[in-house]
């Protein structure tokens, strides 16, 4: 496992160029802005401070077409953020490269600070996933952070579905995640959320769980945004709006033009209406897409739910089937 460096050949270990941060600081990781229900909460921590080797996560990759498949060709990681060499396993799509991102550590902790940069190049096609459910841990001083940034090229076909989720009793937790769609390119992304250790009868016991989320075209135009602030101790996040009673919430987001929104959110309404569980689907701003949204009481019956209009959205678009293998199954 690599703890920092370039494994690409010719490629530049001057990471940030001038004027910026070095990738191997806290201020490289650290989002722009931290909402204030997140950064009120900002000390030092009585052990590992912030910045200190094991707590400043990067992992930026590059990816190209390369004789008919889609390549690694850049790569910098630093531990705890690593990956395994990409898979080629999906025999229905060949080209497309798997990638499962690890952690050295069991979690997120407080005072962690993590970056991921994806770029995927023209005509690429790329799975992003995690090993296993993220689990943000109790903290008792600062918070914790992640920044996403995915870059898809013209005309690929990019999937990032990170498993669940779990934000653990007084956590603090904020993720800034922003994605370039380039022309004619398709983006799907995925989350899914756990209200908490439900089976330690910890439920939205965190102390802030935030994120945003900015998609925006290959010319910088914002097509839309999707902020979420879950503060229990201040406003309720089982209202009919948000969680509702539910212990898991799923979401889906498709970024696309290869079938018209109305095709795409209603082959995920179906999906979801055949399951049984609560949800939904409806267009993105600007016709741009589609996203669906899944509530359930338990992880295996909203995986198998969140598969399932998956799976309906690579039938349409690419007229094959999700993995059998995947997790989420």
């Amino acid at each position: 496992m690599l703890t920092g460096g370039v494994t690409t050949a010719g490629a530049s270990t001057d990471p940030s160029g001038p004027g910026r941060p070095d990738r191997m600081s806290a201020a490289y990781c650290a989002p722009e802005r931290v909402p204030p229900v997140v950064a009120r909460h900002a000390a030092v921590p009585d052990t590992l401070p912030v910045g200190s080797p094991g707590k400043v996560g990067v992992l930026e990759l590059g990816f190209d077409l390369i004789g008919g498949r889609t390549e690694l060709t850049r790569r910098f990681q630093k531990a705890p953020l690593h990956i395994a060499r990409p898979l080629f396993q999906d025999a229905a799509l060949p080209d497309m490269a798997y990638v499962m991102f690890l952690t050295s550590g069991g979690g997120v902790l407080q005072g962690d600070r993590y970056r991921i940069g994806l770029e995927c190049g023209r005509g690429t096609s790329a799975h992003f996933t995690t090993q296993t459910a993220t689990r943000v841990y109790r903290m008792e001083h600062d918070y914790a952070t992640q920044v996403v940034e995915l870059d898809a090229g013209p005309d690929s076909y990019v999937e990032y579905l990170p498993a669940t989720t779990i934000p653990f009793r007084d956590s603090r937790f904020y993720q800034h995640m922003s994605v370039t769609v380039g022309d004619r390119a398709t983006v799907v992304l995925g989350e899914k959320l756990m209200a908490g250790r439900l089976a330690r009868g910890e439920r939205h016991a965190y102390a802030a769980y935030c994120t945003d989320l900015e998609v925006r075209d290959g010319q910088g135009r914002l097509l839309f945004a999707d902020p979420l602030r879950l503060v229990p101790d201040e406003r309720t996040v089982t209202g009919p709006a948000v969680l509702d009673g539910f212990g898991v919430m799923a979401t889906l987001y498709v970024i696309t033009g290869a079938a018209s929104a109305g095709q795409v959110a209603d082959a995920m309404h179906a999906a979801i209406a055949a399951t049984g569980l609560r949800g939904g689907a409806s267009i993105l701003p600007g016709d741009r897409g589609a996203w669906a949204r899944i509530l359930g009481d338990r992880s295996p019956e909203v995986d198998a739910a969140f598969y399932r209009t998956w799976d309906a959205v690579r039938r349409l678009l690419l007229h094959v089937p999700a993995p059998d293998h995947h997790g989420g199954r």
